[in-house]
């Protein structure tokens, strides 16, 4: 089985519109740019009241198997500004053979430490309801490996995976760069052992001083880095022997009107990893999503 620097928009008030117009200017109003990774936390939590709307996408060739395209659609809301709210939605499309919904995860992340410090911790809990044939790549643990793509999908599917998933998220701040560490463990409800995993990166805008005018091509729209990431055996095996691991350089570039692009071409450096895997996403942002829909609700309720 296989994220956020601050750079908010606010919204008007859109009262005045008439619902679903209004839904549709929340949309097109998203704000947010992140940091670059994929698979690497940082402690940057969602602010409350704001939606965040992501897709991430995998795509890579295991061995001789056919190439798959693997994705994730993200839901984030920030509840507090302690915690943090996400359901996924994951698919899946492998050439020759089928597309396919492979089940969703709920995921909650809660700052452990108010503020800014020089380390920041956050605990990560995800509850995963997902079949074996899901490829969104998440997050990689235990043993993990390429062979574990090739299986097809009409014999993958039949396996449902009840899994809880928790992560121990620490970052930092300093002097522009990013630099995160998380510890990864995950349980298969059913059966099976614990199994671990790891990921970390570090990250810099290529710029620290914003210009005062709107602009796509501007130095500090874009943030770079790399981030490293793995399995870790099980707790009857710890350790890095017969796991994936990959290094990812990594770009997010945000657009002028608050769109963030990522992408991440992965490489796989132990046998049981896939040789090269390319990472792609969108994210959106729509600032105090909760009090806008609220009113607008209220709104259109009270002129029935």
């Amino acid at each position: 089985m296989f994220n956020r620097t601050p750079g908010k928009t606010r919204l008007k008030s859109y009262r005045s519109l008439p619902p679903l117009a209004a839904l549709f200017m929340l949309f097109a109003a998203s704000s947010r740019a992140e940091d670059p990774f994929f698979v690497t936390y940082t402690h940057q939590m969602e602010e409350p009241g704001n939606l965040e709307l992501s897709s991430k996408a995998a795509t890579g060739m295991p061995g001789i198997a056919d190439r798959f395209l693997g994705a994730a659609a993200e839901f984030e809301y920030g509840v507090k500004g302690w915690w943090t709210t996400e359901v996924y939605l994951d698919g899946q499309s492998t050439a020759g053979q089928s597309t396919i919904f492979t089940g969703y995860r709920w995921e909650n992340r809660f700052r452990v430490v108010p503020g800014e410090h020089w380390i920041n911790p956050v605990l990560y809990v995800e509850y995963e309801d997902i079949n074996a044939a899901d490829k969104a790549l998440l997050e990689i643990v235990g043993h993990d490996s390429a062979a574990d793509l090739s299986v097809p999908n009409d014999e993958a599917r039949r396996e449902t995976l009840h899994e809880i998933e928790t992560k121990l998220i620490l970052s930092s701040y300093f002097k522009g760069w990013t630099l995160a560490e998380n510890f990864i463990a995950e349980k298969n409800l059913s059966h099976a052992p614990y199994e671990f995993g790891y990921a970390v990166g570090v990250s810099r805008p290529l710029a620290l001083t914003a210009r005062p005018d709107r602009c796509n091509f501007c130095r500090e729209n874009f943030q770079m880095g790399v981030e490293a990431y793995g399995g870790l055996g099980t707790h009857a095996d710890f350790g890095v022997r017969d796991t994936s691991q990959y290094v990812a350089p990594t770009i997010a570039w945000t657009l002028a009107n608050g769109t963030v692009l990522r992408i991440s071409p992965g490489f796989g450096v132990t046998s049981s990893s896939l040789p090269f895997l390319l990472r792609f996403g969108v994210t959106y942002e729509i600032a105090q999503f909760g009090r806008a829909a609220s009113k607008i609700f209220h709104t259109h309720g009270g002129n029935q």
